[in-house]
């Protein structure tokens, strides 16, 4: 295992380290942790006519995955299944006018493929590190770890950052399906490295549906996932990288879905937007240029009891926010944009202000998957581990916590620490040391308090879905975008954020899951720590269910993606 004196020394050769590589060509990464002469660049490096021009660029949806394999588990139907692929390994993008870049993805594409799934249909992911030996954006050996981010997964499949999957190795992911209808999304969890590896591409989206979103909500075409990320780009077109000394990385391109500020055309309809933050450090505060606003319909955790028409949200790393916006009130022709209001602690550049552009388009086709209104409450159901224990996460009141906690996030000699604990600790305990110990359906309290100022932080508890019950700002009451359940909680400078969780593992014994902040320089730097549920010893997640030696061809499972939609829809 690295030694936490070598990681820091890393970390600060990695503060100096910029690629530089021949366009179309896959690119050599130093195997020396000797810092280059070239400082770090902190805005792109691109040409006139390599620098991507906002709204030019044509929207696209991410492709959505096939299964290789479904079926009935022991033949029977009410326990479906459905199996897919996924091979990790370096692909070309064309973000760029003229200029082909580099990137490390899941099938070499970013973002990756979409995976839909269904409530009650368990998932395999067969996952395959086909990646060289060393890393794209760092010089560390290129190991890696899948989270499904939202999923109550088992500790071994939930991609603990120790959890390692080496180049040549496989791992086989299983997912129960058994929450609410959701937007997750699924990205490296490598500790230390998580940043670098997400940036350059291992990122996607995977959709849960149920009957009751299904019932209430846009589906198909007016369905649309929208991964806002932001980048740097040296001047041959590769990613440039610089996390400013540990504290984080802001880049001057903001991409949808990995275009650069694209325009999207839109029939005068009710779209449904999934919207996710990929990036690894920025917030955004979403707002549309015509001053209408947009409708919450779901937060991380699935459908908002009640809907709330908002004129602007704040939404940080790893957030993701289902929004409503009604179409139908524009003309044929009209360009609506979504702009960005940003938030404190971020840094801006002249078109950071903006993330895409909306063209109406004449009505065509049948309209299936649309809805005729924006719905003023939604039906979310009963939870569906009613009978094991379990409670709508909505339905939980301060007196049903057995238990309060609270998560202090500080500075300390230039690591951010959770309660003074790093992931450092963690690992030099043998994974013993637990920030807390619930057992499987408590009901508990947490808090979750920035006091040391100077950054937000987007703070990611695994595992659990939460109801936010108090802020110390906005008269010490929740957001009107937070009305939904949430497992990633902004917490701005000074601020601190109330929730309450239920700690329900599906009737499957627990085990071990992380906590940590989404700003994943900071996780990487080491502000992580761990709970327990039940016996820590359960499902231990590095020996349970480790990666292991693909002896099957590395193309052997060839991607097959459902037909897409129009382009430019």
């Amino acid at each position: 295992m690295t030694s936490r004196r070598e990681v820091l020394k890393l970390g600060g050769a990695l503060g100096a380290f910029s690629l530089v590589g021949m366009k179309g060509t896959p690119l050599t990464v130093p195997s020396s942790t000797t810092p280059p002469t070239t400082p770090p660049i902190t805005t792109s490096q691109l040409a006139p006519q390599n620098t991507p021009v906002p709204y030019a660029g044509v929207f696209r949806r991410p492709p959505v995955l096939e299964p290789y394999e479904t079926g009935f588990d022991d033949g029977d139907r009410n326990r479906p299944y459905a199996k897919y692929a996924l091979t990790q390994k370096l692909g070309q993008a064309q973000f760029l006018p003229g200029l082909t870049t580099t990137l490390a993805g899941y099938n070499g594409i970013f973002p990756a493929p979409t995976i839909r799934a269904l409530q009650g249909t368990r998932t395999e992911v067969r996952i395959r590190n086909d990646f060289p030996a060393l890393g794209l954006l760092h010089p560390m050996a290129f190991h890696t770890v899948t989270h499904l981010h939202g999923s109550a997964s088992l500790p071994q499949y939930d991609g603990y950052a120790n959890d390692t999957t080496p180049p040549g190795y496989v791992k086989n992911y299983h997912y129960p399906n058994w929450q609410t209808g959701r937007t997750l999304w699924y990205h490296d969890h490598k500790h230390h490295v998580t940043a670098e590896n997400v940036y350059s591409g291992l990122a996607g989206f995977y959709a849960l549906s149920d009957e009751f979103e299904r019932d209430q909500l846009p589906q198909g075409e007016f369905d649309v996932p929208l991964m806002i990320s932001d980048a740097l780009f040296n001047a041959d077109g590769s990613f440039g990288y610089n996390d400013n000394d540990h504290d984080g990385l802001w880049g001057d391109i903001i991409m949808v879905n990995g275009v650069p500020w694209p325009t999207m055309k839109v029939k005068p309809r009710i779209y449904r937007f999934r919207v996710l933050v990929a990036s690894i450090t920025r917030s955004y505060r979403p707002t549309l240029s015509t001053g209408e606003p947009v409708y919450i319909v779901g937060t991380d955790g699935g459908m908002t009891p009640k809907v709330q028409a908002v004129q602007s949200w704040r939404q940080g790393t790893a957030e993701r926010y289902e929004i409503l916006i009604d179409f139908r009130k524009y003309k044929v022709g009209q360009k609506i944009q979504l702009r960005n209001l940003s938030n404190k602690n971020n840094e801006d550049f002249a078109n950071t202000d903006k993330i895409m552009q909306f063209e109406v388009v004449r009505n065509s086709g049948s309209g299936k998957g649309g809805i005729s209104s924006i719905p003023k409450t939604l039906d979310e159901g009963g939870s569906p581990n009613a009978a094991h224990g379990g409670l709508h996460t909505m339905s939980l009141t301060p007196e049903m916590a057995v238990a309060k906690r609270e998560l202090r996030v500080e500075r300390e000699n230039g690591e951010w620490t959770i309660n003074g604990v790093t992931w450092a600790d963690v690992e030099s305990s043998g994974f013993t040391k637990l920030f807390g110990n619930p057992q499987p359906f408590d009901v508990e309290q947490w808090t979750i308090t920035n006091g040391s100022g100077g950054w937000f932080h987007p703070v990611h508890i695994h595992l659990v879905d939460a109801k936010i019950i108090a802020r110390n700002t906005n008269g010490g009451k929740p957001f009107a975008w937070e009305g939904g359940p949430k497992d990633v909680f902004y917490a701005g400078e000074n601020e601190s954020v109330t929730f309450l969780t239920q700690f329900d593992t599906g009737a499957q014994a627990g085990g071990r899951y992380m906590v940590h902040c989404h700003n994943l320089v900071h996780e990487d730097h080491d502000m992580m720590v761990q709970f327990s549920v039940g016996d820590p010893r359960n499902n231990d997640p590095i020996t349970s269910d480790p990666s292991v030696p693909d002896t099957l061809p590395a193309n052997y499972f060839i991607p097959r993606y459902q037909p897409g939609y129009p382009a430019g829809t």
